[in-house]
């Protein structure tokens, strides 16, 4: 039983979107997998992106079709975000991948990580999706354990100039 649940997000969602983003500015983190919430300068803005990107014809410049869930908790609290993009484009493929996903502090190393990708795996199918690349940062362990736990396997390691760090490439096979 899933303590979680993925909802799309939608205008009644907007004070805990905010209250999400103002956490992740708070604590300094990277809000991974959130459709550009840390750059957007209001809900609004956001969440007419967060629609425009759901279809291929009106999809932003320079990016892919994506949906974006909320992972919503037994209590309704949002404890994390998850991304699934429908393609890669050349930046995916090397440094993006599939799905890019962000818990908050507040709720991390209680499995919710592994617990959203589990379940995006299945919106994946459903999206006829039948490889999956996720990405991460050689040395954020969690992040390696969480793709592992859900069947991922390294491909390979790219240096990302942007980030000065070693990129982390996993695919997973669907069935």
């Amino acid at each position: 039983m899933s303590r979680l649940k993925l909802v799309l997000p939608n205008i009644e969602h907007k004070e805990i979107l905010m209250d999400y983003k103002n956490e992740f500015i708070k604590n300094g983190d990277s809000m991974d997998g959130s459709a550009g919430l840390a750059n957007a300068k209001s809900f609004e803005e956001w969440y007419e992106s967060f629609k425009s990107n759901l279809n291929e014809e009106t999809v932003r410049e320079g990016l892919v079709p994506a949906t974006t869930y909320l992972a919503i908790d037994e209590n309704e609290k949002l404890v994390g975000m998850i991304d699934i993009r429908h393609r890669l484009n050349e930046f995916l493929l090397n440094f993006g991948g599939n799905i890019g996903y962000s818990v908050r502090k507040s709720e991390r190393r209680k499995g919710y990580a592994t617990e959203m990708l589990k379940l995006s795996l299945k919106k994946c199918i459903e999206l006829n999706i039948k490889k999956v690349l996720i990405t991460c940062n050689r040395d954020n362990i969690g992040s390696a354990k969480t793709i592992i736990s859900n069947g991922g396997i390294l491909e390979n390691e790219i240096f990302d100039p942007d980030d000065n760090k070693m990129t982390q490439r996993y695919w997973i096979t669907l069935v």
